[in-house]
């Protein structure tokens, strides 16, 4: 059999949102890239045996199951693509290395720093004998994203000064909106801040090349109790109308930062921005210049150049469209956009490229464990009344 005849057969846990745009990108991967393995869609798993039947048939996968264990002890899967709520995270990846399968694990990695511990000991055990983990920070996968990485290790800000992030939507603003799993501790480990705040500090770790080393945060919660899910349907959006859930996690998280590089820093991730749907932003600025990423304008990236003469200083707007642009030249002629949905084509590009170049893809489950190290630090600084609190260091 030819090199580009193998298959890398995929089993993925989970069919809702992330689990949709991961199908998506497995659907396409191979379509788009000429890449040395060919991906199948082998299974998917969820417990609701007419629920996940009727996603397996929508997504593409081939076969469905109701037990991620019976898809682990599988001979037939080579990977499997975690897409469930984080409290099941560390359990189902743990026993899928041990099984010898490649892990994709969605973000955040875990919902506490003990789980991510433990799923990087496994992921380096598993290692040793090839097999390969990454976790699901696709934003990375952005080509702006990742020219914006470029830039900055070109030295093209100079020394990076400031670093402003944040992440804004307003899904959650209606008090009637019912407690869903991602409102609640034991299901989701915090909300906003791990929930999408987990984002913006994998960008500016990854786009600076520096590590958050202290914290002073504040968290907020609006709504304190929200209709419990309507039992029939289960759906975002439906609820019983009547008995009422606590909430237990935070709406929003606020917090300045320290960064190893010298570098002073501000986050911001929030639930309750009313009129943000889902707007991501990260500002860099440094001794010769600046850049500016906004997802909303995906495409794009702002830079600002200090060494230019003053009569033609500004910030100047790079479409990010050109063959030469990071994933770019598998996709349109220059000037024909792509949007969210080619993050996670680029992202299952890459893994499967390092699958079967036998290389340690990234963002790793040792990067993931810094981003959950942070959130830690944040959610004890939160709880101690703002207090400046280092981030514990990967190797402690």
């Amino acid at each position: 059999m030819s090199t580009s005849d193998r298959e890398l057969r995929i089993g993925m846990v989970g069919y809702a949102f992330m689990g949709a745009a991961h199908s998506q990108a497995w659907r396409t991967v191979n379509r788009v890239f000429d890449l040395p393995l060919r991906v199948r869609m082998a299974a998917v798993c969820g417990r609701d045996q007419e629920k996940v039947a009727e996603a397996a048939a929508r997504l593409g996968w081939d076969e469905h199951v109701t037990d991620w264990r019976e898809l682990i002890a599988r001979d037939d899967i080579d990977v499997i693509d975690v897409c469930t709520p984080g409290d099941s995270h560390a359990e189902i990846a743990i026993a899928a290395l041990a099984a010898g399968k490649h892990v994709l694990c969605e973000k955040p990695l875990a919902n506490t720093v003990a789980e991510a511990r433990a799923m990087v000991a496994a992921a380096e055990a598993a290692r040793a004998q090839g097999v390969r983990t990454i976790c699901g920070f696709n934003y990375r996968r952005v080509p702006a994203v990742t020219l914006m990485r470029q830039m900055v290790e070109a030295g093209r800000l100079g020394t990076i000064r400031h670093v402003r992030a944040a992440y804004l939507q307003d899904w959650i603003i209606d008090p009637q909106f019912p407690l869903v799993w991602r409102l609640q501790r034991e299901r989701a480990g915090s909300g906003a801040l791990g929930d999408i705040g987990a984002h913006i500090i994998d960008l500016t770790q990854f786009v600076t090349g520096q590590q958050v080393t202290g914290v002073s945060a504040v968290t907020e919660t609006f709504i304190t109790e929200r209709p419990l899910p309507g039992e029939a349907s289960g759906l975002a959006g439906t609820s019983t109308g009547g008995a009422l859930g606590k909430v237990t996690v935070d709406d929003a998280a606020i917090f300045t930062a320290r960064l190893s590089g010298g570098a002073i820093a501000t986050y911001e991730a929030s639930r309750f921005a009313t009129g943000r749907k889902n707007a991501l932003r990260v500002e860099i600025n440094g001794s010769r210049g600046s850049l500016v990423f906004d997802l909303e304008r995906l495409n794009e990236l702002e830079f600002y150049d200090g060494d230019r003469p003053a009569a033609e200083q500004g910030f100047n707007r790079i479409l990010v469209t050109e063959p030469e642009h990071p994933y770019l030249s598998a996709w349109w002629p220059p000037g024909h956009i792509i949007g969210y949905e080619h993050s996670f084509t680029h992202q299952m590009r890459d893994f499967v490229q390092a699958i079967a170049d036998g290389t340690d893809p990234a963002p790793s489950f040792t990067d993931a464990l810094g981003v959950q190290l942070v959130l830690d630090a944040v959610q004890r600084s939160a709880d101690a009344g703002s207090s400046w609190t280092p981030v514990e260091p990967l190797g402690a």
